[in-house]
């Protein structure tokens, strides 16, 4: 999988990732307001699904949706086009960038590395 989102995309992947499976409309429902037309919702979950990132089944007269890429795999690929595209592939320079922007201390860094290392 290499496939990026555009935000609208990436917001209805959220929702799915939190609800497991919906319809259209549950969908909208978790949206903030001002809610998007059920048309566009519906257009971008098709696009989703010929992305793969989204499958559905038939539920009565309507469809269920559900993802098919879980959020993982689509944050660490993410993580890694970031980490490519603007810090030459350097784990460490995309640490130091952040932690020199955000002005994190030692023992937020600390935690973020006790989290990294048990995904290990």
């Amino acid at each position: 999988m290499n496939k990026q989102l555009t935000k609208a995309e990436e917001q209805i992947m959220h929702v799915l990732w939190d609800l497991e499976e919906a319809s259209v409309k549950e969908v909208i429902d978790k949206l903030p307001k001002p809610k998007p037309a059920y048309n566009t919702v519906s257009t971008i979950i098709r696009i989703l699904e010929n992305k793969e990132f989204v499958a559905h089944k038939a539920v009565g007269r309507g469809f269920i949706y559900y993802p098919i890429i879980d959020k993982e795999t689509y944050s660490n690929q993410s993580l890694h086009k970031l980490m490519n595209g603007y810090f030459n592939g350097s784990f460490k320079s995309m640490v130091s960038f952040f932690v020199k922007e955000n002005k994190m201390d030692v023992t937020e860094l600390e935690s973020i590395l006790k989290e990294v290392n048990k995904g290990k």
